[in-house]
């Protein structure tokens, strides 16, 4: 009952500071673009929530179970990826006054370009974003909401909770859109954080260390930072994550925009981008004191790093407590990442695919669209009850950005587009491109037992940046030919 009511308390309060800092009702400028008047420094602290999903929130401290803090290692590379985002994409964005970035495509690539590039975020947006709501309204399900109502049906209960927390996340972001994700996001990394300092706190105690102890214990554990090396290829794929995942995702990118100039909005990205590294080194931090608590205990480690954090925090093992800064640290790292991913998803298809900014009964229409769709997709995930199929799904997503990364490598080298690729076959490299990749990935691990890795994103690009080319050379030829 008192995390029930910790849920509820959290909804109320959250729709409330939503209600007052936006008001009732606003502009199709304010939910695209914020007016274009947010405090950098706002936007900087809530995207490091928003960055960090409730899937990160229960995988990250899992990870040292098997690769002890190596993950770090990526996170530096966030680093350079953000500052190559500030210097190099951001002023592109905001020298042409950008609603969507998917709007600098169509100058440089073409009206097909321009629909494919915002078609693939679509696509890849909707279907990770409910993978990922999905598996946290599972952890709810199963660890929080579930053992509290034994004799309610596990289906019925998981669709109240996907609906109640998808019409939430609708209804606080309905009428301010972006502008009111830039102050609820800091509301709930202050939340998440707040959360997760005080579960370490809480095993800390249970351990019997003081914080320094604590720290020591770390430091001396076999997963602690001596795993950390400066390995090349994990730093460039940390880079390029950023680049693809933050530089040419809408999302990601929505509130970065609103910021009131440009240098505000690169000191908003170089200021959470290094404090990626100190939030995940919590989180891992989080997980070696797990492991250290998991032994004190004479309990088993859980076969999957994922279990590691539900199994002490959503079980009441450390009491109740920390079931309930549990529940608060997921929801906020969930809803913040949930929120801004349906936000954006309306400004696309708004903007790009139906090219009409202005129009603000489509933007309610659409928005309340996209939030069905968003839980039709979570149900749908329920119905098939397979892991294999979220797997695929991440699978898929992660293919759908490489196509993105060709596209825009190719606009800005592409700067007057004095021989424009044929618009009707743009599409079909976009779509060539990851089948190309899923088959050479396919016959290297078959003949050569290696598995490409974050490395494969690359090669799709390139792939589809030198389809794009060529189809350019082609299309120079037979305009000279003429």
């Amino acid at each position: 009952m008192i995390v029930l009511l910790t849920i509820l308390l959290y909804f109320l309060v959250l729709t409330l500071y939503s209600r007052f800092v936006t008001g009732r009702k606003s502009s199709n400028e304010a939910f695209f673009r914020g007016n274009r008047k947010s405090p950098w420094y706002m936007v900087a602290f809530g995207m490091v929530g928003a960055s960090i999903s409730g899937i990160t929130f229960v995988s990250v401290p899992g990870m040292v179970m098997k690769s002890g803090m190596s993950y770090l290692q990526t996170c530096i590379g966030f680093i350079f990826g953000y500052i190559a985002v500030a210097f190099i994409l951001l002023p592109i964005y905001y020298k042409l006054n950008l609603t969507t970035i998917y709007t600098f495509l169509r100058d440089r690539v073409g009206q097909s370009g321009y629909k494919t590039g915002a078609s693939f975020f679509l696509l890849s947006k909707m279907t990770g974003a409910a993978a990922r709501f999905y598996v946290v309204c599972m952890l709810l399900n199963d660890y929080v909401i579930g053992p509290m109502c034994p004799s309610v049906n596990s289906t019925l209960l998981f669709s109240v909770i996907v609906l109640a927390m998808v019409a939430l996340i609708w209804l606080y972001t309905k009428s301010g859109g972006i502008k009111t994700l830039v102050w609820t996001d800091t509301l709930q990394t202050i939340c998440m954080f707040t959360a997760l300092l005080l579960i370490i706190y809480n095993v800390v105690n249970s351990l019997g260390m003081s914080v320094s102890d604590a720290a020591q214990a770390v430091w001396d554990s076999p997963m602690g930072l001596h795993t950390v090396s400066f390995d090349f290829v994990s730093i460039l794929s940390g880079v390029f994550i950023v680049i693809v995942m933050t530089g040419l995702d809408q999302d990601m990118m929505q509130k970065n925009l609103t910021c009131r100039s440009l240098r505000d909005a690169q000191k908003d990205m170089c200021s959470y981008g290094v404090a990626f590294v100190p939030a995940n080194l919590l989180f891992l931090c989080l997980g070696v004191l797990l492991v250290l608590l998991t032994s004190k205990m004479g309990m088993a480690l859980p076969s999957s790093g994922d279990d590691l954090l539900p199994m002490f925090a959503a079980t009441g093992v450390l009491g109740m407590p920390v079931v309930v800064l549990f529940t608060i640290g997921i929801m906020a790292a969930s809803f913040s990442s949930a929120d801004s991913a349906l936000t954006a998803l309306t400004t696309t298809y708004c903007v790009d695919i139906r090219e009409r900014a202005d129009d603000e009964r489509l933007r309610h229409r659409v928005h309340i669209a996209m939030a069905v769709v968003f839980a039709l997709c979570i149900l749908a995930f329920r119905a098939f009850n397979s892991t294999s199929l979220i797997d695929a799904i991440y699978i898929m997503c992660s293919y759908t950005y490489g196509p993105l990364l060709g596209l825009f490598a190719y606009a800005l080298t592409n700067r007057q587009q004095q021989s424009p690729t044929p618009h009707h076959l743009t599409p079909i490299i976009c779509i060539a491109s990851p089948l190309l990749c899923y088959a050479l990935d396919t016959v290297i691990t078959n003949y050569f037992s290696y598995h490409f890795g974050y490395e494969l994103l690359m090669i799709n690009g390139a792939i589809t940046y030198l389809g794009l080319c060529l189809l350019r050379i082609a299309n120079s030829k037979r305009s000279f030919s003429r």
